[in-house]
């Protein structure tokens, strides 16, 4: 699936690194995108060779930049402006996982913002594969210079 412009456009993450494709719904304290997640990725060779599964830092990857991408829609809507500064992951807490997520899988992610302080976002994410949660973490973003 092609990444959609629009998300090239407000995070700084790039293949082979960007963990969304597309943005499905948003709103002002939600996001929700999806990520088919290709059979032939490397990872696979080393994770679980026979039986591989997406590694959990990298789905929780995938809601952290769901959140960024969160932040950016965020800022606009307050009619602010980044000023250069990009989305930094600042905590993790509570990630549990529920399922596995398999090569050849699409993933849906649901972040929703709880609170902000600051520059500092606090979230909530949900990472679905057919239908039922796989993961879910609480974490938080920071708007950071100089990177």
């Amino acid at each position: 699936m092609k990444v959609q412009q629009e998300i090239l456009d407000r995070i700084p993450h790039r293949p082979p690194f960007l963990w969304i494709d597309s943005i499905i719904e948003k709103t002002e304290n939600s996001i929700s995108t999806r990520k088919s997640i290709p059979t032939d990725l490397d990872i696979f060779k080393g994770h679980y060779p026979d039986h591989p599964i997406m590694p959990g830092v990298i789905l929780c990857e995938a809601i952290f930049q769901s959140g960024a991408l969160l932040m950016s829609y965020a800022l606009e809507s307050e009619g602010q402006q980044s000023d250069g500064k990009v989305p930094v992951l600042a905590r993790i807490e509570g990630a549990k996982f529920k399922r596995p997520v398999l090569p050849g899988d699409e993933i849906d992610i649901k972040v929703s913002i709880k609170e902000v302080l600051s520059s500092v976002s606090f979230m909530k994410g949900t990472l679905r594969v057919k239908g039922k949660t796989a993961v879910q973490v609480d974490f938080s973003c920071a708007l950071a210079s100089g990177l």
